[in-house]
């Protein structure tokens, strides 16, 4: 699909949905929570040894908060997944993940079908994924294959390294290499910030392949503060030294952070709207078809006369409200009108009664 520079246009108030997912200890809350920079989420307290031995199962809990960046106000719903990871069977995992983005398509598909539109209504679908890689310095876990690929086809997948600075500059290189390798092996359809040549400006597509470049994402989180020439900085203290978030060579959490609620923001929502849920959207009113047709053993040349009567019918219960409403409305006006001749009525005996003063009954 063409990229065009659309990504760039700035549109003042935005909503925006970010869906956090992977492993406990996988730096998720301490990323989010420097992103935001605010305690958004809680982090997870010690288990008990009592029941450590427990398996909770994961829980989808959105968040959210109020950002502005660039002068843009953004109104942002993190969605976190704790419990992710932390069994040993995962299937159920997978499963609530999935059935979370697509009760979000069936909401704003069944807004889409009502004749009269609710005002309120709140398009929660998810933006973009962020999936958290364990810092392992090997190659990407089935886990990981396995909800990258299960997920790609429903939301803007965007892999990042958790805790990267535990990882030295050699190690990580080679592990961004090896985490793109299996994702192309295994044709993982991530969100790789895609261009075209023919249409996007030469800024935009250099942007876009810097970007590329950096995949997955290395982050390094900090909710602490410290002074650095008398500056305060975003950082993390080891006793070799200190790994500031905001600094290119440290992380890439600056260039992740601006595309996310910058650059990419409108084309991640593009992406979403006009072809993640036309496309699930196609392919649930295709099954619903599909299965009507097993049951009532429709023929295929016979669909398009089915199609037909259900538009007529559409039209009749349309008319139907038409009359109801145009007969409440003549009801109404016969109503006022009766109230208003009374009223004038009212006024005429008035009058008389003025007139004739000498009325015993004025």
């Amino acid at each position: 699909m063409p990229i065009t520079g659309r990504r760039r246009n700035k549109v003042k108030g935005v909503q925006f949905t970010i869906m956090v997912v992977g492993a406990s200890g996988t730096g998720r809350t301490t990323f989010v929570n420097t992103l935001c920079e605010a305690d958004v989420l809680s982090h997870k307290i010690c288990d008990s040894p009592e029941s450590a031995h427990l398996e909770e199962g994961i829980r989808i809990k959105p968040a959210n908060v109020e950002l502005e960046e660039d002068g843009i106000r953004i109104a942002l719903t993190i969605v976190d997944t704790p419990g992710f990871g932390d069994n040993i069977d995962n299937e159920h995992a997978f499963q609530e993940i999935m059935t979370y983005l697509e009760r979000q398509y069936d909401d704003i598909l069944a807004e889409q079908s009502r004749i009269k539109r609710n005002p309120r209504f709140r398009d929660n679908r998810v933006h973009a994924l962020l999936y958290f890689i364990p810092p392992t310095g090997h190659a990407l876990r089935e886990m990981d294959i396995e909800l990258m690929r299960r997920l790609s086809p429903r939301v803007n997948v965007i892999p990042v390294i958790g805790k990267a600075d535990s990882l030295t500059p050699k190690e990580l290189k080679a592990f961004k290499k090896r985490i793109m390798e299996d994702i192309d092996h295994y044709e993982i359809p991530i969100y790789n910030f895609p261009y075209d040549v023919e249409e996007d400006d030469e800024e935009t597509i250099q942007d876009n392949m810097e970007l590329r470049a950096l995949l997955p994402f290395s982050i390094v989180g900090s909710e602490e503060e410290i002074e650095i020439d008398g500056e305060p900085v975003r950082a993390r203290i080891y006793p070799w030294g200190i790994v500031e978030v905001d600094n290119p060579h440290h992380s890439d959490f600056v260039r992740l952070r601006g595309a996310i609620l910058g650059s990419h923001l409108g084309d991640l929502k593009t992406l979403t709207e006009d072809v993640l849920y036309e496309t699930y959207r196609t392919e649930k009113l295709s099954r619903s078809v599909h299965s009507d047709m097993r049951e009532s053993q429709i023929l295929p040349e016979e669909l398009a006369s089915q199609s037909v009567r259900l538009k007529e019918e559409q039209l009749r219960r349309e008319e139907e409200k038409l009359r109801e409403i145009e007969l409440r409305m003549q009801r109404e006006i016969n109503e006022k009108r009766q109230q208003l001749m009374a009223k004038e009525a009212s006024l005429r005996q008035m009058e008389t009664r003025i007139g004739n003063p000498g009325d015993s009954s004025f």
